[in-house]
This record gives C-alpha cells, structure tokens and sequence, in this order.
C-alpha cells in the first residue's frame, strides 16, 4: 500500500483546525511541612479560611490559618498525614467550601465526616449536597419555640421540657447516664416524624457500635443517622464531626422535616480543636484553650431553629452533651456552652449511686423555654409535681438531725420521697405522654402516700397493664386532646381508685 505524503498533511492539518486551545489557571501550592495531622503549605496567597484544597490520590483538606507567607491546613482521612504526602507536594486550591453528601439516602446509615459509608452496607448514592459550615437562620426565618419534642423521659417532660427547635444541654461527669438519656430520646421519635442525627465524637468504636447495636434492636435506626468520629481518627475528623451532623440535619429541616441531632460529646471536640490550634502555632487562651473557642460552639448550636411557615416551618433540636470533672459545671467549656443553649439537663453522680435512675438533679436543670413547649395535660400536673419536689427538698435537710417532726412535715416527706420514686424509669423505657400523665396525676394526688415505697415500681407497671385491658379509652382519649378535662378527671379518678384497692388486696396477699 503506498503513502502519499499530501494525505498525511491534509490529515494532520484537519487535526490541527478540529483542535481547540483552552487556557486554565490554577492557583496551586506546595507543601513545605508535614506532620502532627498539620500541612504548611507556600504559595496559597489567595487561599481562604475554610476552603477546600486537594492533595494528590483524591486526598482532600481544609485551609485553616492564614498566615504572611504560608498557609495551614489539615487533611482528611488520613490519620498520619506524613505517610501520604511529602515536602515539595502540589496542593491545588478547589475554590469551594467543603460540602458533603445529605438527603434520605443516608437515613440508617453509620457514616464518617465525608458523608461516606462506615457500615459495610454498600455506597451511598445521593445527588444532594450542603457545606459543611453555613449559617445560622436569622431572627425573620425563625418563629417561636412552641411545639414539644416527645422525650418519654417523665422527669424531663414534666418538669425540663425540650420544644422543636431547641438547644438542650445535658451536662454530667462520666458514667452517669448523658449518653444512655440521648438513646431514649432517639428511640422515643419513634412513629413521631421526627429524624434522628446521632454524633460520636473521640468515642471507643466499640461503645459506637453499641449504640447502634440498641438502636437496631429498638427499631430506631429507621429514622436515624450517625456520624462517626472515633477516638483513634484524627483530631481534624473529631472537629468536623459535629458539623457533619449539623448539615445533614439541615437537610432535613429546610425540607420541611423535624429533626432532633445529638452531639455526644462537645468536651472532646473542643479537646480536638485546642490540639489543632496548638499544632497551628496560635496563642493559646483559658485553659490551654484558644480564644475562639466559644465561637466554635456558638456557630453549630446558633443553627439549630424552628423555621419560620414560609421557610417550611421544620425543626432542628440539638442536644450537646458536655463532660464534667468531678461536678465542676463552672469550668471553661461547660460555662460557655451553657450560655449559648436555652437549658441543661444536670445529671448528678451521687443520685446515680443512689439509684436515682435518670440522675437529674432537678433544682439545677432548666429549660428556658418552659411551658410553652410543653402538651397541656402535661402542664396541669406538673406544676404540683414540681411544688412537692421542692418542699421535699427543703425539708429533707431538717429531716437528717432526727428531731420530731409535726405530721405536716412528715406528710410532706412521704410525698416528695414517692414522687422521686415515680421519676425513677428504667433505661430503653420511653413512656407516651398518656402514661406520663397518668402516673404523675396519681402520685399528685397522693394514691402512693399510704403504699410502701418499694411497691411503688410494681404498682406503676401493673397500672399500665390494667389500663391498658380494661380501660383503653383513657388512654387513648389524653393521648389524642392532650389535656386533662372535666370528662377525662372523674374516669381516670374512678380507674386509679379502683385498681388501687385490687393492688392492696395483693399486698395483703403477699404478707
């Protein structure tokens, strides 16, 4: 076959019009220092605080000092850095905020701070995306705190009440509960169209796997997310851990949807943050801690709302949990987020060894949105609940010199000590706003006064049964109107009454 030297021209020349020349600028860097979970990198000038830059090997990172000739940053998804990328690296900027991967897709699923899967359940396919920081609603996209999130805790929704779009502390030392209190919360949305967002933050992975062991098993994983950043990953994977969760539970509150999200804890996560800030050479402040430590906090739980109707009206609800050493509430972290958030839930360890089981010490929680947050029939027996803790606690300290007490006194002890027992509830035991109310309306009304203290725990599981088979309706009716009413009062008295007498007759069986 013979070449003719004109048709290899003509080809080259059409090649050469078809071809077309595209100019791309990219601002690119290189890595100067590694180590520590720290890139420094020279030649970023126009890098900007939060943006995204990318390694080599889709390896990806996050710009945060900016500094006269260099710039420092962390990187994701490596836990030793210096492993993976070396002096004289190209890093090129992405002239982006981080954004990650939201939407129903996720609902189940155990995910790391990427948005990627961690539960060995296949990929997540999703064409929704949010950045990681973003902020808050403002004052006009908000509307007013007024709808009860459903705890099934009776202390709680009786006496600290928590509304849709609420920020609630629950603050306490180690092994007192914090935790085991946020998983039946979650557990308690159950059938209530409220999603779950559940953070672990420097938690053992095994105590991870735990929690989403119980929450399989109680149906809960249905509806809810967790973010995991274990206490082996990074300090850079435990700080972006909390606004992870943060976005994916904004997802769902821009669509409408209410959403409670859980950031257990924020005592490690400010930990992690102070070793960055210190690797990143800023002066430290308080406690080792940097000084915009506070703004840290403030800018994930500021976005936490209920959104105005014209935004759809959803909800996010945060509840942070902080650590306390040997009770000191008044510490750094803990003051500071307790400022921030409209309440804490204190969780006391001498009422936990005491078998005071949730240990909420009631005298020094509070929620600052109160009754409005809370249903009605649960309003109208609170407040005596209330009045009967707080005589029984001023009284209590009289009580321990042994002096003779008149029988108003004594009348008052025996009250406030049934109505403590009452508050008591076993863990994975959420109870319906109908029981609640039941249960609380009876002690207020003195039935427990005259029964053993010890009994009590038997008499309110065998009510429930009771109720539940002859008299269905009672239930059902406080659980629909949400209110105790001249109809309902009289019923429900007569119930009470009458399994009561069948409960002594037991009793006096037993003897």
């Amino acid at each position: 076959m013979e070449i003719k030297p004109e048709e290899i021209t003509a080809t080259i020349k059409k090649a050469f019009e078809q071809h077309k020349r595209e100019l791309k600028q990219e601002s690119t860097g290189r890595v100067i220092q590694v180590g520590d979970d720290i890139v420094r990198i020279y030649g970023l000038d126009d890098a900007m605080m939060g943006e995204a830059i990318k390694f080599h090997d889709d390896l990806y990172g996050m710009v945060l000092n900016l500094e006269e000739d260099s710039v420092g940053a962390v990187v994701f998804g490596a836990d030793n850095p210096s492993m993976f990328i070396k002096e004289g690296d190209i890093v090129q900027r992405m002239k982006t905020t981080i954004k990650i991967p939201v939407g129903d897709a996720l609902i189940g699923r155990v995910v790391h701070i990427g948005g990627g899967p961690v539960d060995n359940k296949g990929q997540i396919v999703t064409d929704r995306y949010r950045a990681l920081e973003a902020e808050g609603p403002s004052v006009v996209q908000r509307q007013p705190v007024k709808e009860s999130l459903a705890t099934g805790i009776k202390a709680i929704d009786a006496m600290i009440p928590i509304g849709r779009g609420q920020r609630e502390l629950i603050i306490g030392d180690r092994q007192t509960g914090k935790t085991a209190l946020a998983i039946d919360m979650i557990i308690n949305q159950k059938g209530k169209g409220v999603y779950c967002v559940y953070v672990a933050i420097g938690q053992k992975t095994a105590s991870v796997a735990s929690v989403v062991e119980i929450l399989e098993k109680y149906g809960a994983m249905e509806y809810t997310v967790i973010v995991c950043a274990p206490a082996r990953a990074a300090a850079s994977t435990q700080y972006l851990a909390p606004y992870t969760g943060c976005a994916i539970a904004e997802d769902f509150m821009y669509s409408g949807k209410h959403v409670l999200v859980i950031y257990d804890d924020l005592s490690k996560h400010a930990q992690a943050y102070s070793q960055i800030s210190l690797l990143l050479r800023r002066p430290p402040g308080r406690e080792a801690y940097p000084g915009d430590i506070f703004y840290l906090h403030s800018r994930l739980l500021e976005r936490a709302a209920k959104l105005s109707d014209n935004l759809g009206g959803g909800s996010m609800t945060a509840i942070p949990i902080i650590e306390t050493q040997a009770g000191d509430f008044s510490s750094y972290i803990p003051t500071n987020v307790i400022s921030i958030t409209d309440g804490q839930i204190y969780l006391e360890s001498n009422l936990f060894y005491a078998g005071m089981r949730p240990a909420i010490n009631v005298g020094l929680s509070v929620s600052r949105v109160g009754g409005k947050a809370q249903e009605k029939a649960m309003r109208q027996v609170a407040s005596q609940l209330r009045l009967d803790l707080a005589q029984y606690r001023e009284l209590i300290s009289f009580a321990q010199f042994g002096s003779e007490l008149d029988k108003a006194t004594q009348a008052q002890l025996i009250r406030g000590e049934r109505m403590e027992e009452i508050l008591k509830q076993e863990q994975y035991n959420p109870l319906n706003l109908a029981r609640q109310v039941m249960i609380i309306y009876a002690g207020s009304k003195g039935i427990f006064d005259d029964l053993p203290r010890s009994s009590i725990k038997r008499f309110e599981k065998e009510f429930y049964r009771y109720v539940q088979s002859k008299h269905p309706d009672i239930e059902f009716e406080i659980e629909e109107k949400k209110e105790l009413n001249n109809e309902i009062k009289p019923k429900l008295d007569q119930v009470i009454a009458d399994f009561k007498e069948e409960f002594k007759k037991g009793l006096t069986h037993l003897k």
